[in-house]
């Protein structure tokens, strides 16, 4: 369910009421893979959110349902393309649950002065470019947004996230997991950070629903 208290959910509350608007309407590119799909999940459970585009370049004007058949009777839409600029138009809020790369390849002026842009891939994570092009060996599209976006794990950036946020880099199931546990340590100065190690093992969900070897 939803929690009221979260900072991104205030500011949609606050951004609908100015706009006269009831319901947050949200799309997702992306919405057949694994986050994608969680993220409907999620989001058809929030009482204030309408998902008014299912974005699957792979499976265009399929039926959501007939993918995800846990989704039969609960979502009655077909899927649509991942067209940005048409869907900045048509909503509140877009979740991209994208590979690398795919936002940061598509991202202009004019769809972030739109929309809110909530990204699951690592385009905005990483504040240093030449990091983030080291690792996952593509080129940094749209470097010019990368200072704006904020970190959104709100244990600890919770105060960032306000009604000026225009774009939320969503943290990845690693760093999660790492961050959260290791920085009351560290806030505390109760460990070493030279010393810090981290091993952590993931399902095959963390590869995402594309086979690869």
């Amino acid at each position: 369910m939803y929690d009221a208290s979260d900072p991104f959910y205030m500011v949609m509350q606050k951004y609908n009421m100015k706009r006269g608007n009831t319901m947050i309407k949200a799309g997702i590119i992306g919405a057949t893979g694994y986050a994608g799909a969680e993220l409907v999940r999620i989001l058809m459970n929030h009482k204030e959110v309408e998902i008014a585009w299912y974005g699957s370049r792979s499976y265009v004007d399929e039926n959501y349902a007939d993918i995800y058949g846990n989704m039969f009777q609960i979502v009655d839409a077909k899927c649509m393309d991942d067209n940005m600029e048409e869907l900045a138009e048509s909503v509140d809020v877009i979740f991209t649950a994208t590979p690398q790369g795919f936002l940061a390849g598509v991202l202009t002026e004019d769809i972030l002065s739109k929309v809110k842009i909530v990204d699951l891939s690592a385009d905005f994570r990483i504040k240093d470019v030449a990091t983030y092009e080291k690792w996952y060996k593509i080129e940094h599209k749209s470097p010019q947004f990368i200072d704006e976006a904020v970190y959104g794990l709100c244990e600890i950036n919770r105060d960032k996230v306000t009604k000026e946020t225009r774009l939320v880099a969503n943290p990845g199931c690693y760093t999660t997991c790492s961050i959260l546990t290791a920085y009351p340590l560290v806030k505390e100065g109760l460990i070493d950070t030279d010393t810090l190690i981290v091993d952590a093992k993931s399902g095959t969900s963390g590869a995402g629903r594309g086979a690869k070897t």
